[in-house]
């Protein structure tokens, strides 16, 4: 950004950010909400519609976004699209990472905080589009039980669940901890794990702030980094192969791409 424009970035910042999010609500409510209600009376799947609906709104948020910021680019790779039938993984590092899978994915599903349940009208459509809640009680307890009982026949219809196993964003880009639920899901219905590596989320909307950073190129990237085979499954040695082997593919990436 040239030093002419520098003093107008934060008004620039202020202006996109409001426009994004007054779109976020709004458009979710005017919008996209009276289609959520049709479906809910007309569909014969609903939770398919609900997730293709949710994956147009947030596909339409990011074609704004970079309608508003001209400089970003979201580059996402085609392996990456062409995922199915598979349990998802990757590294955290914004809010915008779910809204950034859920615009990929036509057929998807994640875990979610279960308070996000009890918001009016968006826990509704959560629920109706077969979300799982993140519940105190873990796997084996209430509509996350039930939900996680369901993804057999979503697999087979070529869905994708989506999981950040670090559990929560990365302050600082390093890979935390993995959580083993989503390799537990894995081996429960048989199905591959898909490893995804997203870069450059962070630069855009910011931990700890609350304005997009615009007036400078930006790129998110969102790349395929492999496959990990189930290996020995069903046991705890097994699991913790692919925890390591899944771990071991993020670092790498991570410590590979360029620091900013």
């Amino acid at each position: 950004m040239s030093a002419f424009f520098r003093p107008a970035k934060p008004v620039v910042d202020l202006l996109v950010t409001l426009v994004l999010w007054t779109y976020f609500i709004f458009g979710y409510l005017v919008i996209f909400a009276p289609m959520f209600i049709g479906a809910f009376i007309l569909a014969r799947d609903r939770e398919r519609t609900y997730q293709r609906l949710l994956h147009l709104f947030c596909r339409s948020f990011f074609r704004l976004m970079r309608w508003l910021m001209p400089q970003l680019v979201i580059d996402v790779a085609p392996e990456v699209r062409g995922s199915r039938s598979a349990v998802v993984v990757c590294n955290h590092l914004s809010y915008l990472d779910p809204l950034l899978m859920i615009s990929v994915y036509e057929r998807q599903k994640t875990i979610v905080k279960s308070e996000f349940f009890r918001v009016p009208i968006f826990g509704w459509i959560l629920r109706s589009s077969g979300y799982i809640p993140a519940e105190a009680g873990g796997m084996q307890n209430g509509l996350m039980a039930e939900r996680i009982e369901r993804l057999g026949d979503f697999f087979t219809a070529g869905g994708n669940l989506f999981i950040f196993p670090e559990g929560t964003r990365s302050r600082d880009g390093r890979i935390g901890k993995l959580k083993w639920g989503a390799f537990k899901i894995a081996d429960r219905f048989k199905a591959p794990i898909d490893v995804v590596f997203i870069e450059g989320s962070q630069h855009i909307f910011t931990p700890g702030k609350y304005l997009f950073n615009t007036c400078v190129a930006n790129t998110i990237r969102i790349e395929w980094l492999g496959r990990v085979d189930r290996g020995d499954e069903s046991t705890a040695a097994g699991l913790s192969d692919q925890v390591e082997a899944v771990t071991s593919l993020l670092e790498k990436k991570r410590t590979q791409s360029s620091p900013r």
